[in-house]
């Protein structure tokens, strides 16, 4: 246990561990988005509930895989060559995951244009989803997320002390965040559709990287973070139109005269 625990004596460690929970919490979000949407399908009374298991789920998974990093590794080991390409294990996991995130996002995307149809979907009104299905495809996207973030932790240090130490302070954020992101989606329509733009850039990204072509993670979220700013900029602007349509009804149009006496203004 005390080997465990020596990186505390080296002040340099504390700086990797620092880079690493960043790390660790920034993959987490594509994490947490997948949850907040799929649990918000559910009656109000699961939701919390699914969010807890789910981020749990992810924090065993992780662990368990920090546990078994001679393992993980070997994942990454060419299975068969394909389209010049040595596909691992990880690469299998990877487009796997991709391609359900791609038909999941494309689903929810649809009924958004089409709400006629598909309504068993993760945005519909009515609570369609059963908690047991919930749990099992949140599960699934964890077993990928957790794979993609472990292998990355094993890159950046090999020190398992602070690679638990990431993981756990970045589950923790995820848990404290997975609340209020849920609230704030379900809240606001226009950041569904956001979000679900968001899942399926992240499956084409994961499907992608799958077949060896990396796209760097700076880009990927750099582009999501350009995108929110944006939409907050939209939904500022609306709730200002939204306010002043709310004036202006209240008033029939007009603002009452000043006290000295001089005409109203139109409002």
């Amino acid at each position: 246990m005390a080997d465990f625990f020596a990186f505390l004596a080296d002040p340099t460690a504390y700086a990797a561990l620092i880079t690493l929970i960043v790390m660790e919490v920034v993959l987490g979000i594509d994490n947490l988005i997948f949850i907040s949407i799929l649990s918000n399908k559910l009656p109000e009374e699961h939701r919390q509930r699914a969010r807890r298991i789910g981020i749990g789920l992810a924090l065993i998974l992780r662990l368990g895989l920090l546990s078994t990093v001679a393992f993980i590794v070997q994942l990454t080991e060419p299975l068969f060559e394909a389209f010049d390409h040595g596909f691992s294990w990880r690469d299998l996991i990877l487009i796997a995951g991709g391609l359900f995130l791609v038909w999941k996002a494309t689903k929810e995307i649809h009924h958004s244009v089409d709400p006629d149809d598909h309504p068993d979907t993760m945005i519909g009104k009515a609570a369609t989803l059963s908690f047991g299905a919930a749990i099992f495809q949140i599960l699934l996207l964890d077993l990928v997320f957790s794979i993609d973030s472990i292998i990355t932790a094993v890159g950046m240090t090999d020190e398992l002390g602070i690679m638990f130490i990431a993981v756990i302070v970045a589950v923790v954020v995820m848990l404290a965040a997975a609340g209020p992101l849920s609230r704030f989606i379900e809240a606001n329509p226009t950041i569904v559709m956001l979000a679900l733009g968001f899942l399926l850039m992240i499956g084409m990204t994961l499907i992608a990287d799958g077949f060896g072509v990396h796209v760097p993670k700076g880009y990927i979220y750099a582009a999501m973070s350009f995108s929110a700013l944006v939409e907050g900029l939209n939904m500022l602007a609306r709730r200002k139109r939204q306010k002043a349509a709310a004036l202006k009804a209240g008033t029939g149009g007009t603002v009452p005269a000043q006290a000295h006496g001089g005409p109203p203004t139109i409002g």
